[in-house]
């Protein structure tokens, strides 16, 4: 449930940031991404799609779903994989898949062994699949996405060693 803000946060809250929200909004619903975070100028945004009811409701009124915007809380220290020195990292928005399509044989699976430009798995952003190619050979020792997760520009999808 998203949080109300306080007065103090709302006068502080500007039409820029409105238009904003409404332009975030808008993303979602044209590369089906379940919620998008931003930050920038001290502002910290989150615009989400209420999951769960939409999960129980025909999927024609799901898409006319209010969209929840929450100030984000601290999240917990965890170790920064997209430092790791055999990460591939997204250079995009969209929704990581990792087969060719539905039912595929996975690109590739823990333990695969891949070259420089072998497929890794695809992100469909803006309705167009992107291949992701191996930057360097070697052996898939993580894969940090599920199938048809939403992923974010920077965010590690694959740790290769």
């Amino acid at each position: 449930m998203a949080r109300q803000p306080d007065d103090k946060a709302a006068a502080k809250f500007s039409s820029e940031d409105s238009a904003l929200v409404r332009e975030l909004a808008l993303l979602l619903d044209e590369t089906s991404l379940t919620e998008i975070e931003i930050e920038r100028a001290g502002l910290r945004l989150r615009v989400a799609r209420n999951i769960s009811v939409a999960a129980t409701m025909p999927m024609a009124h799901a898409a006319h779903l209010p969209v929840a915007i929450a100030a984000a809380a601290p999240v917990a220290a965890a170790p920064d994989l997209s430092k790791h020195p055999g990460a591939v990292t997204s250079p995009m928005v969209g929704t990581a898949y990792w087969s060719p399509e539905p039912g595929a044989k996975p690109f590739i699976e823990v333990g695969s062994k891949v070259s420089v430009g072998q497929t890794l798995l695809i992100i469909e952003a803006m309705k167009t699949m992107n291949q992701i190619p191996s930057p360097r050979s070697g052996t898939v020792t993580q894969i940090l996405v599920e199938d048809g997760q939403p992923v974010e520009f920077g965010e590690p999808l694959v740790i290769i060693e």
